[in-house]
């Protein structure tokens, strides 16, 4: 599950971005999804780097945390450099959203793993 796990981080920050889009009436069209979305992906990019050279186990809690940080700040910091808002309000959702989702997803192949080796 490692191997997968970048690409469902992203699409974590994928659903994060059409819900807001939609949310807010921007609509979900390619180019703005694409504007929204690739501060956060770049984010992701680096602090997945930053997860692989530190040897972190990236299914672990505290350094899932770390890479939401990381995709989260860089993302925000991305997003002014580029022109784009940074609204404390978005900055606290966008947070709780990917803490949620991508935490998440990690616990609950976590739980499933667990019940698997208790059943053999």
């Amino acid at each position: 599950m490692r191997r997968w796990a970048p690409l469902l981080d992203l699409i974590c920050i994928l659903v994060f971005v059409a819900i807001g889009r939609s949310a807010h009436d921007h609509g979900v069209n390619v180019g703005g999804m694409v504007s929204t979305t690739w501060p956060f992906a770049v984010g992701g990019v680096v602090a997945w780097s930053v997860a692989w050279r530190r040897h972190l186990d990236v299914m672990s809690p505290g350094p899932a945390f770390l890479i939401v940080v990381i995709t989260v700040s860089l993302g925000m910091i991305l997003r002014v450099v580029s022109g784009q808002g940074t609204a404390l309000a978005f900055i606290i959702v966008a947070m709780a959203f990917l803490t949620l989702f991508v935490l998440g997803w990690r616990l609950c192949v976590r739980l499933l793993v667990r019940q698997r080796s208790t059943r053999q």
